[in-house]
């Protein structure tokens, strides 16, 4: 049985914190892709930077986990393809179409989409607080986003935003599916980003077109939050913390808890990137953002709520039997925040 499905208190905080480490890792991108996006870099070119650095940075890390290729090829396979290069080329397409708040709300539906999977394809019970938590959330991501300001319902648009949230159920399932069980070896949430971004890369160069790329543009300094910052910096951040920590962190979090709680929580990101796009950027903050920002978290409080708990164990259980298991959850609670899955 894995840390996640026994439920101690340990694993669940320890999964808690990793997912809101990867929402303020990746809520971070925006406000350091801005400024290069200001400074005249197509924004998929900046999409190529932020996902070909960071294949490249993992790229040693690949080489030491290539057995998972014989182990587990679909599942990384399916990773680049979804969650790296799919979320990315699908939401940027319908930004042609639709604006920019309709298409983050469409994308960030991934959760509800997520619980609808595990209840109907899956066929398996989602908690009562998982659907609420998940109905907040979407609901304050409206506000967030305000989308009411801009609403387009643009067939082709919403299409696109709608590949980009189906996208990022791959991302939550998938990134579930490393762990071992039902005849299939665990693969290293290592080596799932590893390879996971050097697919993505392969499809994005074929999308971005890099060569176009005016690599001088990265010389020189960007305005952020009144102070001159290095170009290069920034694409540093967006690399190592916005990409290579983010999508770790996100990993390890679904790993520990759920793809319906961790999917909730994830949508963090929209809030951290308004309030940081507010203090660094100086966009402006709505009473409706706030008020938003606090339904996206207690949604995201909720759903965890529904994080399985342990099993209980049958009262005709042997007395050294129920011992031994009380001895393996107690390991268990005392190790979980360092052990992983």
């Amino acid at each position: 049985m894995s840390d996640r499905t026994s439920g101690t208190p340990g694993t669940t905080r320890t999964g808690l914190a990793l997912a809101v480490a990867s929402a303020f890792a990746f809520g971070g991108s925006g406000v350091a892709a801005k400024p290069l996006i200001e400074s005249g870099i197509d924004p998929l070119h900046v999409v190529w930077l932020r996902v070909a650095g960071a294949a490249l940075v993992m790229l040693p890390l690949a080489v030491h986990h290539r057995a998972a290729l014989r182990q587990r090829p679909g599942l990384l396979l399916g990773f680049g393809l979804l969650a790296v290069a799919g979320v990315q080329a699908f939401y940027f397409a319908s930004l042609s179409y639709v604006p920019v708040g309709v298409a983050l709300l469409v994308e960030y539906l991934a959760p509800a989409l997520v619980l609808l999977w595990v209840r109907f394809v899956q066929r398996r019970p989602v908690t009562r607080a998982a659907a609420v938590g998940v109905v907040l959330a979407v609901a304050g991501l409206a506000c967030v986003v305000q989308v009411w300001s801009g609403l387009a319902f643009d067939a082709v648009g919403l299409a696109l935003a709608l590949g980009a949230a189906a996208c990022q159920v791959g991302y939550f399932l998938l990134s579930d599916q490393g762990q071992a069980g039902e005849g299939r070896a665990a693969v290293s949430p290592v080596a799932v980003i590893a390879y996971g971004l050097l697919v993505g890369a392969a499809v994005l160069t074929a999308v971005a077109r890099p060569w176009r790329l005016d690599w001088s543009a990265l010389g020189g300094s960007a305005g952020l939050g009144g102070l001159e910052v290095p170009r290069a910096a920034l694409v540093a951040w967006i690399v190592l913390v916005s990409t290579v920590a983010a999508f770790l962190t996100g990993v390890l979090a679904v790993r520990r808890l759920s793809p319906q709680v961790a999917g909730v929580v994830a949508c963090l990101e929209a809030v951290i990137a308004t309030v940081l796009a507010w203090a660094l950027l100086g966009e402006r903050l709505a009473g409706a953002q706030l008020l938003g920002g606090l339904m996206v978290l207690v949604g995201a409080f909720i759903a965890q709520r529904s994080t399985p708990g342990a099993a209980p164990e049958p009262a005709s259980a042997p007395a050294p039997e129920r011992e031994a298991r009380r001895e393996e959850v107690t390991e268990r609670e005392l190790h979980g925040a360092h052990h992983l899955a």
